[in-house]
This record gives C-alpha cells, structure tokens and sequence, in this order.
C-alpha cells in the first residue's frame, strides 16, 4: 500500500546513496518521520547499485571469466534490479519512512517542492532537519562537436549498451577511464585511451605505474600520452571520429565504433535550486561543509560525493556516521576524526594504496625504509594463475610505522585493508611482517613484503 505524503517530516533526505539510505533507515528505526526522496525508480539504492561500483565490478568479473558480452550484460542487469528492489523495500517497509519517487527543489531552507514523477503532482514538503545526497555525475569537456556526435558515451551511458563496441576510444587515463579500458580489453574490444597527461598515472610512484602500464598495454590496450582532444565528430558510417595533438603538437585522427568520455565528475545539483535555500557551493559547485558535514544552513548537512570530499562508497556510509553520532551523542561528530582511507582500481589485476608513496614521504621529508616484492613470488598468485603485478610498501625509519603501501597483484583491493587497519592503529610494520597468515593466501605476502624493510 503506497504511503500518503505528507507535509511535514522530521527528517527529509535529498538521494538514495549509501548515506541517505542508511541515514533514513536508522532514523525512521528510531521512530522519527523520513521522507527519502529520489528523482528515479531506477536509482533506488544509488549510483553505486545501478550505475557505478556494482554494475561496473560484475562486467569485469564476468570478463575475467570468459562470459560474452551480451550474456555478462544481462547478469549486470539482473543484479542492478534484484538489489534496486532489495534497497527500495529495506526503507519503506519502515513504518516511519517514506520514499517518494520524484524531482525536489528548495523553496526555503526548510521546505522543498517534490514534482512526483509519471503523474507530475506536486507536493510542498517541510522538514525540521535536511540532507542533500544527490551525489555526482560524469563531467563532459568543452569540446567541439561533443554534444552533437552519435556514440559518444559517459561511464553511465555506456553501461546501458547491450552491444559491444568493438573498437573504443577513451577520452581520460584516470581511474574510471582505465577501469572501462581493461573490462572492454577482455571483453575483446579494441581499445584506445587517450590520456593528455604527460606521464601515466602521474600520482603513482614511476615503479608502479610503469609495471601498471606493462601490464595493460600487454592486453593490447593502447595507451597515448600527451593527447590532447581537439574536436569529435562522425564518419558517414556513423563510426566516431576523434581528432587530438598528440606530444609532437601534430593532429591526429582515430576512429571507432564509440567514445567514452571519463574525464571527471561534477556535482548533482541540476534542478535542486539551492540558491532558494541560501546554501554556499565552491568553485566547482560542490556543496561547502564544515567539519561537521554541515552546510553554512544549520539545519541542512551535505553527504556523500554532494560535498566534494573523496567520491567513495564508503566514504558516503563514514559521513552518515559522522551525522549519527551528531544526533546520538558519539564521539566520533568530525571529518577531522576520520583516519587513512584506501581506494582500489578495479583492473586485473586491482591496483589499491593507502597513505604516503615513496616519491610523496620523501617530499615531505620523512627518512624512508622501502620495500617491494614481485606478485609472482607469492604462492598464490601462482595457484590462481595470475602472477602480474608489484606490492610496494614506505615504512617511516625512524618510528618503524607504516608511512603507506601500493598493492599491484591478485586480490589487493581486499589486501589493502589489513595495512588500513595497521596504519590506523599505529602498528610498528614488524607486527604485519610477523603477523600468521592463513596458506596459502595472498594475505600472507606481508611476512616476504615486510621482512624485506
């Protein structure tokens, strides 16, 4: 039975990501009124479940297991569905929770019109206290002929096509670029990225990047450096086009069946009318928080990618948190409390890191201890068959803690989070280097990794 709206709720959250939609079920488990609001019936959940991380990582896994396009594309979608509907009916099974399917736009800062999608009814609502979780988008570049070429694509759009394009070209070297390049490579695309930075993966250390490189041009990925995109347009075949300079400032052209432009993101904010609430944005329209995930209005916080901090998942799920405890009376109320995050690239294999590179703690002038290990040293990286990579880690000389470490090899995005664990600690590194590890287990590679300090 559908939910009347009403005009007033305790609690009114703007976006169903991670944050809002464990914000709304721990409020309304509490017994306060919630109204969650999203634009789309095919975003309940947010864009991790439907149009980012889950979506993305079931193609890859299916690439690696030699599963064709067509049918991988139909397992991504069962589970985008399955888990959309799972995510919808956790919130409004609560007796206190709302979930109301439609555009909201601030009138005030303490009430929103919601324009109900289909039937276009409109609602005024007012709430006591609001959250903005609207999150983020793809950033498409003034670039001549964009808007107006067939088969240009953004990571969203692309994740929509049933086809395979079988040759693509990335317009981005990043972290999501790299990502699409590796599942369409495996896939048995053709692949192209274009990249207008001078050197690849220019945060990484020169050791890791380059051991990146090999790995992904020896898929047949091409990488070009230096690219710098001119102009996009079609072929009378419809095929796209791009013309770029490469590092010699000569033009060159490239075409193939589809584009994918990852080149950023920008903030979800079209359509909000935050002006009307009085809420301050930075320069790149990010929504401005304090410490406290709060906006210049008191009664309205920003969570998520919306406030312009680290465009994670889970960085999504601390910021509701931060905001739980706020309300609850915890101690841990500040982003200023928050310790090391790590962050995994999902290429195979992922590439994951945490803390200060070797190249960033010399910088900042740390006397350093590093060490690294090759992945096909490890047992079992050899039994699953996957020896490419490298682990990385910089230990501070003087104090003996772990100061950061890369992972490059099979299973680092689950790896990485036992060095999280001791950097957040404090551990010494001998305590990961003596710790017993389960074998044969990637895990076990700190005990070579670190004896080598």
């Amino acid at each position: 039975m559908e939910k009347t709206i009403e005009p007033y709720y305790d609690n009114l959250i703007i976006g169903f990501g991670k944050g809002g939609k464990t914000l709304a079920a721990w409020l309304a488990k509490k017994g306060e009124q919630v109204a969650l609001i999203e634009i789309s019936d095919k975003m309940y959940g947010g864009s991790c479940i439907n149009v980012a991380c889950i979506p993305t990582k079931s193609l890859i896994k299916n690439a690696e297991e030699k599963i064709p396009y067509k049918e991988a594309f139909s397992l991504k979608n069962e589970l985008t569905s399955f888990l959309r509907t799972l995510n919808f009916e956790k919130i409004e099974k609560l007796p206190a929770a709302t979930v109301i399917t439609g555009e909201a736009s601030f009138i005030s800062p303490n009430e929103v019109l919601v324009k109900l999608s289909g039937n276009k009814k409109e609602y005024r609502i007012k709430a006591n206290r609001i959250f903005i979780n609207t999150g983020s988008q793809p950033f498409l570049p003034p670039i001549e002929g964009i808007d107006r070429t067939k088969n240009v694509f953004t990571s969203i759009s692309l994740l929509g096509q049933s086809a395979l394009s079988q040759k693509l070209v990335i317009i981005g070297g990043g972290f999501i670029g790299l990502e699409f390049a590796d599942m369409y490579a495996k896939f048995g695309s053709e692949v192209i990225v274009l990249d207008d930075n001078e050197t690849f993966l220019p945060k990484e250390d020169e050791d890791v990047a380059g051991e990146v490189y090999k790995v992904l041009t020896a898929k047949r990925i091409n990488i070009v450096m230096a690219a710098t995109v001119q102009k996009i347009g079609n072929t009378e075949e419809n095929n796209v086009e791009v013309q770029y300079k490469n590092k010699m400032g000569e033009m060159v052209s490239v075409q193939a069946s589809a584009l994918l432009v990852a080149t950023g993101r920008k903030p979800m904010t079209d359509g909000l009318n935050i002006e009307a609430a009085g809420i301050s944005t930075n320069k790149k329209g990010y929504i401005e928080v304090d410490e406290f995930l709060k906006t210049n209005v008191p009664n309205i916080w920003a969570i998520g990618d919306i406030n312009g901090g680290l465009q994670f998942t889970y960085i999504s799920l601390d910021d509701f948190r931060i905001i739980r405890n706020q309300l609850s009376g915890g101690k841990y109320i500040s982003v200023k409390q928050r310790k090391q995050v790590a962050s995994s690239v999902f290429i195979t294999p992922p590439l994951a890191h945490i803390g200060l590179r070797e190249r960033e703690a010399v910088e900042k002038g740390y006397e350093v201890k590093v060490a690294k290990l090759r992945a096909a040293s490890v047992v079992r990286a050899r039994i699953e068959g996957d020896t490419n990579g490298l682990l990385k880690t910089v230990v501070d000389r003087k104090t003996n803690k772990i100061l950061g470490c890369t992972l490059f090899c099979l299973g680092a995005h689950e790896m990485i989070n036992t060095i999280q664990v001791a950097i957040n600690c404090g551990l010494d590194y001998q305590v990961v280097r003596d710790t017993i590890y389960t074998h044969p287990s990637m895990t076990e590679a700190f005990n070579d990794l670190y004896s080598l300090i």
